[in-house]
């Protein structure tokens, strides 16, 4: 009988491949792909600080399955053996990738270029990477961005990437995971989340806060505000909700027309939002409201007052928008790319889509928690990408306040 024609390619991975479960989902892979694997060699670390290592002989009935394979197991740290510098092709219109072009993770990642490994800038999921030969450098490039003539990787070949791993520091941290948890958890989870913070500021590093219009529809508003003015939010994205909802509360006392103190609706509360927005249009913009002494208070205020960048990106559903809103999609996640710079923490409350946006954006590196009331909103981070994201099931009022009162030295009670 005529034996079965494959291709094969010699992998290596290392690092703590074995104890954060690396190396078995590596095998998984293989095999889910319809390939098979042959252990060339292998050594174990001895101690949970020594790191591992494993070659494996990645063998697939055709070249398609073989690429597929390979490009996946290089998203778990995988490295060709014999690795060649990394293949480029040039962009030949503006706006469309290669076909062959390769999509990122948000893993730390490095290509190699004349004999060199050198670090891929700005990473973030799904783009491209550029490389530039004369300075010797390598960038994550949007598809919308690309220019005629610019070269970009293509295939798997010369790429290196870092894998997320399990650290055991971080395990306090990953328990908010879990499905069910008593309120008394999820007090420990917010001022594990506080001390945190606490440590990114003590190194100048920066926090975001994404937040959704249920912060201000719960009266927890006044919550962020004061953590802007205590020094522990230095970039706030969100839509146009967020911002239209604050507003009115500052000047109105509501938020989609419900009292804030009394919990009951104004008669005509109904067309407050649509007041807040007018409002401000009318000054022509929140610097001149806040000059004005139309605005007093409240999330955009503060965030004005302590030169803290806000990045509000619209949608198709908006009402006006606010003034500051940007409409062009575009245009939005260029500012964001800008502001996530230097960001070490991220905190994301009561908001999905920004929130599954800003996670796209985000290296791995940065710890991110997630709360909202709706579970699935959750575990939608985790789904898409952001390996790195915890989840909180808890109301934003809740959540805000306890962190609040952790970041002010208040014990738990």
């Amino acid at each position: 009988m005529q034996a079965m024609h494959t291709v094969h390619e010699v992998i290596e991975m290392s690092g703590h491949i074995i104890d954060s479960w690396t190396l078995p989902r590596a095998w998984d892979t293989i095999m889910d792909r319809g390939g098979n694997f042959d252990v060339e060699e292998m050594q174990v670390g001895a101690t949970k600080n020594d790191t591992s290592y494993v070659r494996l002989k990645v063998s697939a009935p055709n070249d398609e399955i073989l690429e597929r394979i390979i490009s996946e197991l290089q998203q778990l740290g995988a490295v060709l053996l014999h690795a060649d510098d990394v293949h480029t092709a040039r962009v030949e219109q503006a706006g469309v990738l290669p076909s062959k072009f390769y999509s990122t993770t948000n893993l730390p990642t490095q290509v190699r270029l004349n004999g060199q490994w050198i670090n891929v800038e700005h990473i973030e999921m799904d783009v491209a990477i550029a490389v530039d030969r004369e300075h010797n450098r390598a960038f994550c490039r949007p598809m919308h961005e690309v220019q005629v003539g610019e070269e970009v990787v293509i295939g798997h070949d010369g790429i290196r990437v870092q894998p997320y791993a399990r650290e055991r520091e971080r395990d306090a941290f990953a328990f908010m995971q879990s499905d069910v948890s008593s309120e008394k958890a999820k007090v420990l989870a917010i001022h594990n989340i506080a001390r945190q913070m606490r440590e990114v500021r003590a190194r100048n590093g920066k926090v975001l806060f994404v937040l959704g219009p249920a912060v201000i529809h719960t009266g927890a508003g006044r919550y962020v505000a004061e953590l802007i003015r205590m020094g522990y939010v230095q970039v706030i994205f969100g839509g146009n909700a967020i911002i239209t909802h604050d507003v009115e509360s500052a000047l109105f006392g509501t938020s989609l027309g419900v009292n804030l103190k009394s919990g009951e609706q104004v008669e005509g509360g109904h067309r407050n939002h649509l007041r807040a927005i007018n409002a401000i249009r009318a000054v022509g913009s929140i610097e001149k409201a806040i000059e004005a002494g139309l605005l007093r208070d409240g999330i955009t205020y503060e965030a004005h007052q302590h030169h803290i960048p806000m990045v509000l990106a619209g949608s198709v559903r908006d009402d006006g928008p606010m003034p500051g809103v940007i409409s062009d999609m575009q245009q939005a996640q260029a500012r964001m790319r800008e502001e996530v710079q230097g960001v070490e923490m991220a905190i994301m409350v009561a908001s999905m889509l920004h929130a599954i946006a800003t996670g796209n954006l985000l290296p791995a590196h940065v710890r991110t928690v997630v709360v909202d009331i709706n579970q699935s909103v959750v575990t939608k981070l985790a789904d898409r990408g952001s390996f790195q994201a915890a989840g909180l099931v808890t109301d934003a009022e809740l959540f805000l306040r306890e962190l609040l009162d952790a970041l002010q030295g208040k014990e738990i009670s």
